[in-house]
């Protein structure tokens, strides 16, 4: 789970080559995949862990060299990588351009409380240096305030010998130039610029709004020339040179297609692929040893353990993109970022769909099924009972699909919800919410899996009940390649990676039948 909370860089150290700062605060709200969520007070089990760029598993720029467990939440110092990957981010850092921390972690309990889920046992995954903290824009009202502050009496007057570092000084190379006019009027939020020693200060730019114009317009009748010369620059602007006024567009994407969540994937056991081959075994017993009453002095009857191996099949998930080579040289940075995060998304809900075929195609028939209060308690029932039976494991997930999700939600008893998050009612069976597809009902981990939905999304096989250990993916690093086609100057990107899905007993999944 990639937590988002609001961190930021506070110490990046250049010569020691270490970025310092606080990873989680405890107690503090923040969104994640699931919601909103807050880590309780030493809550977190702390690990060696790499430092991550923006979550990326491929791109390493540093480890953990320190950290310190306060009563307010974990502060931090990584070691950064001597890369040219590293002396970015060092420099990224200090300059304020990636300046955020955000935690990967694997979450082992956690409670819902009135929507928010709130953490209390969680191991650290990963951290990674991000753009975009939340709280970024305290950081540019920081930036502004010192750039409108008044010289100090005692500052050194603004001569031409003032400027020339005197012994001891060091000298950077990378101090900025005053920019120029034109840099400053497209500025979008900023009214003022300043250099090491203002020269200059542009004027403010007007700000068309609602509510500005309706402040103005009264000023205006009332005479005030400025608020008259505001109306006047938004009417002409607005209405008669409309054309002229330039869109604007944000770094931000609206992404409602897909995202890196495997419901699927999380529901069953992990283990790591084999190094080589596209196919490995796994010796499974097929007979073992009895035990039986026998008279005196009788012979001891025998029953030899056998086994067999249970064959399992590599495959490749693999997904390309083309592209030319003006789009990367001539686009934002965000572009190829973002191209990579998306090939990662689809490379999640391509795994994820093949565990959920391994688990229909394995799962045992659960009959046929209404879904009501009593048919879906019968139905939990009848699968826990059966996989245990047919694996001496018992079942701890359950995967819905979301329109499946919102009939156990809707599910009543005198008008009062039996599954949904309240307080103390007498009959709650689980704990789920509009505000997370993460829940349990009748002690079983429910995750809401949109690749669950079929044509008929409440029909057959749009719940499965499962034992984690009856079903395990297998899975490589994620590998991405990157081609230059000289001739054309295209470039190719191809992101792809190694899984098996292993059906060690197929009796551990069952499913819903409709009636």
């Amino acid at each position: 789970m990639k937590i988002s909370m609001p961190m930021v860089v506070t110490a990046a150290d250049t010569v020691k080559r270490t970025i310092s700062g606080t990873i989680v605060t405890w107690n503090e709200q923040g969104n994640t995949s699931v919601g909103p969520t807050v880590f309780a007070a030493n809550s977190i089990e702390m690990k060696p862990v790499k430092l991550l760029l923006e979550h990326d598993r491929t791109r390493p720029i540093g480890k953990l060299l320190s950290h310190e467990v306060t009563a307010s939440g974990i502060v931090a110092t990584f070691k950064i990588a001597n890369t040219m990957a590293g002396e970015d981010a060092l420099i990224e850092a200090t300059e304020g351009l990636r300046d955020g921390f955000s935690v990967g972690a694997q979450i082992n309990e956690w409670t819902n409380v009135k929507g928010v889920m709130s953490i209390t046992s969680a191991t650290l995954d990963e951290v990674s240096l991000v753009t975009d903290p939340a709280i970024d824009s305290a950081r540019v009202s920081e930036v502004a305030a010192s750039e409108n502050e008044a010289p100090k009496e005692d500052s050194a007057p603004a001569t031409a010998d003032a400027d020339k570092p005197t012994e001891g000084d060091q000298v950077s190379d990378t101090t900025a130039p005053v920019p120029a006019v034109e840099e400053a009027v497209e500025a979008a939020k900023v009214e003022t610029v300043a250099a090491s020693r203002p020269a200059f200060y542009t004027t403010p730019r007007l700000e068309f709004t609602k509510a500005k114009y309706l402040e103005n317009s009264v000023r205006a009748k009332l005479g005030d020339d400025v608020a008259r010369q505001y109306v006047m620059a938004a009417d002409d602007t607005t209405s008669n040179n409309a054309g002229l006024i330039p869109t604007r567009q944000l770094t931000e994407i609206i992404n409602p297609l897909s995202n890196a969540d495997r419901p699927a994937v999380d529901s069953v056991s992990s283990g790591v692929l084999p190094d080589a081959g596209m196919s490995f075994e796994i010796p499974k017993l097929t007979a073992v040893p009895t035990v039986g009453e026998e008279a005196e002095a009788a012979a001891i009857d025998e029953t030899g353990m056998t086994n067999e191996f249970l064959s399992v099949s590599v495959k490749k998930y693999a997904g390309g993109q083309t592209f030319s080579v003006e789009l990367l040289d001539r686009s934002s940075p965000a572009f190829f970022d973002e191209l990579v995060r998306q090939m990662e998304y689809a490379y999640a809900k391509a795994t994820d769909v093949a565990v959920i075929a391994g688990l229909v195609a394995g799962g045992t028939d659960g009959g046929n099924r209404t879904l009501d209060a009593a048919g879906f308690l019968d139905f939990v029932s009848d699968a826990s009972v059966s996989v245990y039976k047919g694996t001496l494991g018992t079942a701890t997930n359950i995967l819905v699909s979301p329109e499946q999700w919102g009939n156990i939600m809707n599910l009543a008893d005198a008008g009062r919800p039996i599954y949904q998050n309240l307080i103390g009612p007498s009959n709650q069976g689980g704990n789920l919410s509009g505000g997370a597809v993460r829940g349990n009902v009748l002690g079983l981990n429910l995750r809401v899996a949109r690749n669950l939905a079929t044509a008929a999304p409440t029909g057959d096989n749009s719940i499965i009940i499962i034992n984690p250990d009856s079903y395990t993916w297998y899975e490589s690093s994620r590998f991405r390649l990157q081609t230059n086609v000289a001739l054309n100057g295209q470039i190719e990107v191809a992101y792809y990676g190694y899984g098996a899905l292993a059906t060690k007993v197929a009796a551990g999944a069952y499913k819903w039948m409709v009636a």
